[in-house]
């Protein structure tokens, strides 16, 4: 074998060892072996993509005749996306809320979903690019309605649905975008498409066509008036699948969605009020109906909408500075969300949806995730010294920089509402008196989640306390 296929064969490894967990958690599927044995496998293969994705981290090549790149940006994204794939199973390890019949199968789409995500890490070809985003869409749709029925409800029904429904409008609109970058540059590789474009990018077609073809990852992105399956979805959806949607998917929009932004410079006033009026519209529609919202995961979803705008601010900069705010800031996002599944997972009776005010007294029944929750939330409330608050500030500062002070102003008073929210939650946990049922139940947590707790509580306040590694490194992989 020659240096160059052994190359290859390093570049590509994450993906073989993805697409062999999935097959193997296919095969299980055939079999009548005890589900622990595809949560091992899916443990087993999350942490060895981690470790491909760092072991081929310095490695850089491109594939299938220009249409894969694999480079330090690629690398990285891979590692987060392990990252958060080990962490969504760990939290759904007991699929308590999910259909007897259909568990095992349960993480194979998942398995097959995170190589979606992955393959779109690389993909640098809008042919690609499509494929790997409906592998990793269409899994999801069936996660949705794997929950089981709830006193005769079936809500997980409506919300896979209203999911799939959204995601095939916001895909044709994508593809009609697309269908203008090809027209007005001849090529589907991205690079070239990229470099084309800039001498047309005054016209108002080219405009259009960029902002159309970022529909796709405006709704997984949860972006106003994207947004509207969000907080149904959330509430629909099982809370091990909920902790998956609100999470690895983020992170592979804005990924997407800074190739295409870096097409325009600083200087496009159209692109980035387009950019700056959605990030508006999500800031004040996610945060103002969260502040009436009594379920958790509903509350989420409506935060889940506010994020996308505050995470827009970084794309209204079009500057490598922003777009390195809004990755760092979307990576944060992502072990804070996860943080409060956690939490969601364990304190939730049978899998069924959590109250806020089921949460009263978790200090006495569970410390260690009474942390987790605390930790997570003065992180999503932008409190220092959290990832959240380091993440706003990256973002605020970039577009501060292109003179945007309006939007910024915009955006601090969004967050201000939003802690009312937030503490609101932590006032439950620490504060408020347990229901009589609950009072004296004491949470166990087996050793892969007191592990779990403790990671995301340091990731959270390590990144936030030093951030200066992290966007070193994601701004000089931004090399598009």
């Amino acid at each position: 074998m020659s240096d160059n296929e052994v190359s290859i064969l390093i570049a590509f490894l994450p993906e073989w060892l993805l697409l062999l967990g999935a097959l193997t958690l296919f095969t299980l599927t055939l079999s009548n072996l005890p589900l622990r044995i595809a949560h091992r496998v899916s443990i087993a293969t999350a942490a060895a993509v981690a470790l491909a994705s760092v072991f081929s981290f310095g490695v850089e090549t491109v594939l299938f005749d220009g249409a894969y790149q694999v480079d330090a940006y690629s690398q990285w994204l891979k590692l987060v996306f392990a990252l958060g794939y080990l962490a969504c199973v760990l939290i759904a390890d007991q699929l308590k809320d999910i259909r007897g019949d259909v568990r095992p199968e349960y993480y194979f789409l998942l398995s097959t979903s995170i190589l979606g995500f992955v393959l779109l890490a690389s993909s640098i070809d809008l042919i690609t690019l499509v494929v790997a985003l409906e592998l990793s869409s269409f899994p999801l749709f069936i996660l949705i309605a794997m929950r089981r029925e709830a006193n005769g409800q079936r809500s997980q029904m409506e919300s896979a649905v209203k999911y799939m429904m959204f995601g095939i409008g916001a895909t044709g609109v994508m593809l009609f975008g697309m269908a203008y970058l090809y027209g007005l540059t001849g090529t589907t590789s991205l690079p070239l498409l990229i470099e084309n474009l800039q001498p047309v990018l005054h016209r108002p077609l080219a405009i259009a066509g960029l902002a159309m073809t970022m529909a796709a990852f405006f709704y997984k992105l949860a972006v106003f008036p994207f947004h509207f399956w969000t907080p149904d979805v959330y509430q629909g959806a099982s809370n091990g699948t909920t902790a998956i949607l609100a999470s690895i998917p983020k992170v592979a929009a804005v990924l997407v969605l800074v190739r295409f932004a870096s097409a325009a410079e600083p200087g496009a006033p159209v692109l980035a009020l387009v950019l700056a009026v959605l990030a508006i519209g999500s800031m004040c529609y996610g945060n103002l109906l969260a502040l009436v919202q009594s379920d958790f995961k509903r509350l989420l979803g409506f935060s889940a909408i506010a994020h996308a705008g505050y995470t827009l601010l970084g794309l209204v900069a079009l500057s490598d500075r922003g777009f390195t705010a809004a990755l760092y800031y979307t990576t944060g996002y992502l072990f804070m969300i996860l943080a409060c599944f956690v939490v969601i997972t364990r304190v939730s009776r049978d899998g069924a949806n959590l109250p806020i005010s089921a949460l009263a007294g978790l200090y006495r029944r569970s410390p260690l995730l009474a942390w987790t929750l605390l930790v997570a939330v003065f992180s999503l409330a932008g409190i220092p010294p959290m990832v959240g608050f380091m993440g706003k500030f990256s973002l605020l500062s970039a577009a501060l920089e292109q003179g945007y002070l309006w939007l910024v102003l915009i955006a601090v008073v969004n967050t201000v509402i939003a802690v009312y929210y937030y503490l609101n939650v932590i006032r439950c946990a620490f504060f408020a008196e347990p229901e009589a049922d609950t009072a004296d139940s004491v949470i166990i947590l087996d050793w892969p989640i007191r592990v779990l707790c403790v990671a995301l509580i340091a990731v959270i306040i390590g990144l936030g306390i030093l951030p200066g590694s992290f966007l070193e490194m994601v701004s000089a992989s931004l090399g598009f």
